[in-house]
This record gives structure tokens, sequence and C-alpha cells, in this order.
């Protein structure tokens, strides 16, 4: 079976429509319909079913899509590794991944002090979910990533190694003019009565619990699409939202970030895939860590002791 066929079935898995992946590959339609027909009668089963806005995976697409992907990530990584040796090159790349927050936060530093000690490495920073990245850390599409705990937590996969950074507490962002701009700790029940905005379920999920505890509810009336639109809803007085500490010194000037009373908090971890890992993961690991320590005091892994009452359950 030619590898084309199989990016061709990802694409469609992806786009869910035989035409967007035709255009998108530069086949025909009927092109891209011979090729998952050709697949589907190799395997001897449906690989994608019909609905009212173009196609799906079955459950045997969905497996199949799985480890094709991962073949193909695979498949374009040595393509890739022949040609930079025949370019003459700096070694293998460094793929990195980290959510929103971390990537506008201490990855930059983190890859900077690598490169002033490692010499030229060639690299690159994909931001994303945690569980977005989880998977493409399994897929062997990232080197690295960055991620929390927050919820719905991170699944244990006997296939990464993980390292533990740090706890980054919560902190409240509000526009420049807000009348408790500048005070701090503020207890969310000050806030009670604030439309707030959100861009993931992971965040607003802290946030919900987090006033829960405190016996008030967070009106969660506005949904961004990214954390620079969230950013921008408070900026222009429309919402007040949570964000990590560790962003906190990133912020655009007409915000301000405030401290919350007993603040909600997320871990803080480095993946890296245990078989094969970049030559240079060890070292970037010690660089985050570093990092992030310089953003905050360093703490307790949760489930140690020393975690205290910020914890956040793990998976």
């Amino acid at each position: 079976m030619a590898l084309t066929s199989w990016r061709t079935f990802v694409t469609v898995c992806r786009l869910g429509s035989l035409s967007a992946a035709a255009d998108e590959l530069g086949y025909t339609q009927s092109a891209v319909s011979r090729q998952i027909a050709a697949l589907e009668r190799e395997f001897g089963v449906p690989l994608v079913e019909r609905h009212a806005r173009g196609v799906r995976p079955t459950s045997a697409g969905e497996v199949f899509r799985h480890h094709a992907t991962a073949a193909l990530t695979e498949a374009d990584r040595a393509v890739r590794a022949v040609r930079d040796l025949r370019d003459g090159a700096p070694g293998r790349p460094l793929a990195v991944g980290a959510t929103p927050s971390l990537a506008a936060g201490i990855v930059p530093v983190a890859i900077r002090r690598l490169l002033d000690t490692a010499g030229p490495v060639r690299w690159s920073l994909s931001p994303g979910l945690s569980l977005e990245l989880y998977d493409r850390v399994v897929a062997g599409d990232l080197d690295v990533a960055v991620v929390t705990d927050a919820p719905p937590g991170l699944p244990n996969d006997p296939r990464l190694e993980r390292r533990f950074l740090g706890m980054d507490e919560m902190v409240v962002v509000l526009p420049v003019g807000h009348p408790l701009a500048g005070c701090g700790p503020v207890p969310v029940q000050a806030l009670a009565d604030q439309t707030w905005v959100e861009d993931n379920e992971g965040s607003a999920a802290l946030l919900r619990q987090h006033a829960a505890r405190a016996g008030v509810t967070a009106r969660i009336d506005l949904a961004a699409a990214d954390l620079p639109g969230k950013l921008a809803l408070v900026a222009a007085g429309h919402a007040i939202a949570l964000i990590p500490r560790v962003l906190a010194g990133a912020l655009r000037t007409d915000v301000t970030a405030v401290a919350l009373v007993d603040p909600p908090a997320r871990g803080i971890y480095a993946i890296t895939p245990r078989r094969d890992p970049h030559p240079c993961s060890a070292s970037l690991l010690d660089r985050l860590v570093t990092a992030f320590a310089a953003s905050r005091p360093a703490q307790a892994e949760p489930g140690t002791a020393e975690a205290g009452a910020h914890e956040v359950p793990d998976g």
C-alpha cells in the first residue's frame, strides 16, 4: 500500500470532505474517491461514511487514521533527515510544542538558553492545547511538549516520560481602568457580578471549581477562540478572565493581572517520548526547569506532601 493513499485518507478525515481534500492535495475528487475505495478493498471494511456535511471515518477508519498519521509523520521525518544530510544542514530539528501561555512565557526563554549553550539547532515551536500536544508527542510529531494538568488532566502513558516543572497559580486579568486594578489578592466573591471570558474548557473548569469552593458562581458569558482574543475582550472592558501567572509578565499594556485569594493552580509538565528522544531534549528540559523556577518559586509535584491546598488531580 502506497503512502500516497494513506496521506489522502488522513487528509479526508482531517477536512471531513472529499472535495476539500482534493483541493488541498491537487487531485480530482474522483481520484480521491478511488484512493479511498482502494484502501477499503485492501482492508475489506468501510473506512468512511457519508453524512449531511461530508464524510467521517468509521470506527475502523478512526483506528487506521491514528496509525496512518503516526506512519506518515515518521516517513516525513525520514525524508527530511536524508535531505538535511544531503544539504549539510545541522542535525535533526527539535520540534517543541507548548500551551499558548507557556509558548508565550517560559518556553522561548528556555530555547534561547539552549541555543546559547548548544550552538546552532534547528527548532520549531507549535502552540496547542495539552491533550492535542500529548497526542502529537505520541505520534512522533513533537520531541518535547510543555503542557498542564488542568481539567480533564493528562493521561498516563508508558510510551512517554513526564517531568514536573512546578505548580502555576492562576490570576485574574482586568482592564487597566477596572476598580480592582492594582489591588490584590482579591477574593473571587468580589468578582461574582462580573462577566468572564474563557478560551478553553480547562481554564473554564478551574474557574468554576474555584468559584464553587468560595460559594459563588462565575458568569462565563463570553467565549474567545484563543488567548489573544480573550485578552482583547478584557482590554475592551467586555469581561475579565483567568490566566496563568506564568503569563503575567508577557501581557499587553492595556490589561493588568491581579492575584486571587487561595487561587486555583495547575501543574506544569514537559513530556517526551521514551523511544528515540531528540539529542537536545534532556538539555531543553533542564532549561525549562530553570526558566520556570525564575518565573515562579519551585513547588512540589501534585500528590506530594508539599503540594499543599492548590493540588490539581492528574488525569
